[in-house]
């Protein structure tokens, strides 16, 4: 039976409809799933989406059911109606939407609702993403719901808390001449800077964080809220938008060399990594980053077999270790300093974080006990002196940027991140990666001139902050929360791991560490409690073993500067190497792209994609070996497709490429 392109590119066979674009005049905008995305005007976003959602106790978010579709479209205006039911076994609320758009620009959302059941929720009510191209520092208008006018700017700098409160409306600029007014009704809203969980919008909600949750709607309770776009301005000022995309080198700029790569170890998964180390082993991880929480049952057995993996892979070990309890942590700490010296292979760098700050302490809510951060750190210097330190959050970087450490006695600032915390779509979870360069940014602006280090990170979570536990995912959807993503093992989670490490290379981190060698976060295949479309019947690597073991070969080699300018569409890294350059591209869209170079290119290729699959996953040495002449001043990528290019001599270096969609 031939493999689907829906296994090879998303690791699951799950079907996903495709949006309808509706149009009036010149304003766009997608319906998917009952919501909106990409609010458009001549071809500009003005709005990254509105969406009406109904959210559980845990902040998941309840897929609804659509019933009652009505579309009606005309050349100057659209409307679309619909009923909704959202919940599960125990509770239901139910709603009316109707959407409209018009030719000048203006858009409404409204729904109107009621609780069938007594409701218990973390959030029901209307939710608006403006995105941060373009927006991210840029002067914005508020107004408040008293009425009044603040003149303030979308943070550059990433936000801890709510940078915008007592919303009624918000005005910016879309295009220069161009402005779109965002007007919510029926609740009051405030914002939150979503490049915290490496989601690439800014996000106005309802209801305050302030007031309690979960909270209750209780049976026959109504809801009403609405949210309108107008825009203001001369359209006669806008351009069309240019749909290309260009790739160029800048050779003047320096921007470092490639830092180390490696992969997390938790002791849930030593088995099958142990069973591994044979493919794991030609990865050639730099670094093993092992999981140890005594608090969680981990043991002394455990530590040493995790030691003992990264020495078979000839790697450095390293260790996240989660000081257990509050009232004794200094002698947890003595015993975890007493476990390491009976560990045979040297340990080379220890993170520490308390057990409390596994969790999330939302703004404005009371901090629980925890240990002193810079009472653990001198305890851990004392009892291991000769480690490399690193602090921070085992969570999210937005818990490190509320609680940020003390750095006086790291090496470096640690923390992870995910691709779909607060949606699970594939063009969510790909353009997140708009917003690394900000959090790389942001860590620099108080870290006190220490290195930060990322990881483990994958696509999904490999824990919850916010609630007991990811969700999980026995029927390999793309659902937001995710522990087991299923577009790990296909070419879309090669796209992204390029696209992820490409984006903190670039920006300065030190080292960076990808989800695990095997399990939900893996790159090589192994049997679990979970089915594995394709691999569970024939074994082998994923697409994402190929990016992971052809960016650790460039390891310590100068970087070169690279400008791209549709990154959503396109992330590429070069490096310098050995007299010749280097370059990984890797598609991040669904669509097909042309790469076109100014002058022909002489060197080899090799290209992972879709019709390579079953090739690639069964031969560990697909990148190195499946190689092509190259002579050319054109290339193609498929969908999510990988391409690795190594030149003869400066000949890349002195080119330029121009990257386009093909018609």
């Amino acid at each position: 039976m031939a493999t689907s392109d829906l296994i090879r590119l998303f690791g699951t066979d799950e079907p996903v409809e495709p949006p309808r674009l509706l149009k009036a005049g010149p304003l766009t905008v997608e319906l998917e799933a009952g919501n909106l995305r990409y609010a458009r005007y001549y071809g500009h976003e003005m709005i990254r989406a509105i969406s009406f959602v109904v959210r559980d106790t845990n902040w998941g978010t309840y897929a609804p059911r659509i019933e009652d579709l009505d579309i009606q479209e005309g050349p100057e205006s659209f409307r679309v109606c619909y009923n909704a039911v959202a919940g599960g076994q125990d509770q239901k609320f139910s709603y009316a939407v109707n959407i409209e758009g018009k030719a000048d620009g203006s858009l409404q959302f409204a729904a109107n609702g009621i609780a069938d059941t007594d409701f218990l929720t973390n959030r029901t009510g209307f939710v608006v993403l403006h995105p941060i191209d373009g927006v991210a520092g840029a002067p914005c208008q508020i107004e408040h719901v008293d009425g009044s006018i603040e003149e303030t700017n979308f943070p550059l700098l990433i936000d801890p808390v709510q940078p915008m409160r007592e919303i009624r409306s918000l005005t910016h600029d879309f295009q220069p001449g161009l402005a779109v007014n965002c007007r919510m009704n029926g609740d009051v809203f405030e914002m939150e800077d979503q490049r915290n969980w490496t989601d690439a919008s800014y996000k106005t909600y309802v209801r305050p964080l302030s007031l309690p949750w979960p909270y209750l709607i209780k049976e026959g309770e109504k809801l009403s809220q609405k949210v309108s776009l107008s825009v203001s301005g001369k359209v006669g000022a806008l351009e069309v938008a240019d749909t290309s995309v260009s790739i160029s080198f800048a050779n003047d700029v320096e921007v470092g060399s490639m830092p180390p790569i490696g992969f997390g170890l938790h002791p849930k998964d030593l088995i099958a990594t142990e069973d591994s180390l044979d493919l794991l082993r030609t990865a050639n991880p730099t670094h093993i980053v092992c999981y140890y929480d005594p608090g969680a049952g981990h043991s002394l057995a455990d530590l040493k077999r995790m030691a003992a993996i990264a020495h078979e892979l000839k790697a450095e070990t390293w260790l996240e270790f989660v000081v257990p309890t509050v009232d004794r942590f200094e002698r947890d700490i003595e015993e975890f300093g007493h476990a390491v010296l009976q560990v045979e292979y040297p340990i080379s760098t220890v993170m520490v974080s308390p057990a409390p700050d596994l969790k999330c302490t939302l703004p404005g809510s009371p901090w629980p006990p925890c240990p002193p951060l810079e009472t653990c750190y001198q305890a851990v210097r004392r009892v291991l002196p000769g480690v490399r330190l690193g602090g921070g959050m085992f969570s999210f970087f937005t818990e490190l940027n509320r609680k940020r450490p003390p750095v006086e006695q790291l090496d470096f600032l640690t923390f992870t991140t995910v691709a779909i915390f607060h949606a699970g779509d594939d063009r969510s979870a790909m353009e997140g990666l708009e917003s690394l360069p900000y959090i790389a940014t942001s860590v620099k602006e108080f870290a006190g001139g220490k290195p930060f280090h990322v990881g483990p990170s994958a696509i999904g979570l490999r824990a919850n902050p916010y609630g007991e536990s990811p969700m999980s995912n026995p029927h390999n959807i793309r659902q937001a929360m995710n522990c087991m993503d299923p577009r790990q093992r296909g070419l879309f989670g090669a796209a992204w791991y390029l696209g992820f490490v490409t984006r903190f290379a670039e920006n300065g981190a030190f080292a960076i560490t990808i989800g695990s060698g095997v399990g939900e976060f893996g790159i090589v295949h192994a049997k679990t409690n979970y089915a594995q479309p394709w691999f569970d019947e024939n074994g082998g690597v994923y697409p994402a073993y190929h990016v992971f073991r052809a960016l650790v070969d460039l390891r310590d080699k100068p970087l070169v500067k690279l400008r791209i300018s549709k990154p959503r569409e396109v992330q590429a890294i070069a490096v310098k190497k050995n007299g010749s350059t280097e370059l990984l591209i890797a598609n991040l869209t669904g669509q097909p792209k042309t790469i076109r170079f100014e002058q022909p290119l002489s060197g080899e290729v090799s290209v992972l994609d879709a019709s390579a699959f079953e090739l690639a996953a069964r031969d560990c040495s697909y990148f190195s070996r499946i190689k092509k002449p190259f002579t050319d001043d054109e290339a193609f990528l498929n969908p999510y497709g990988i391409m690795r290019l190594q030149s003869q001599g400066d000949a890349l270096l002195r080119s330029r490429c121009a990257t386009s969609s093909k018609v």
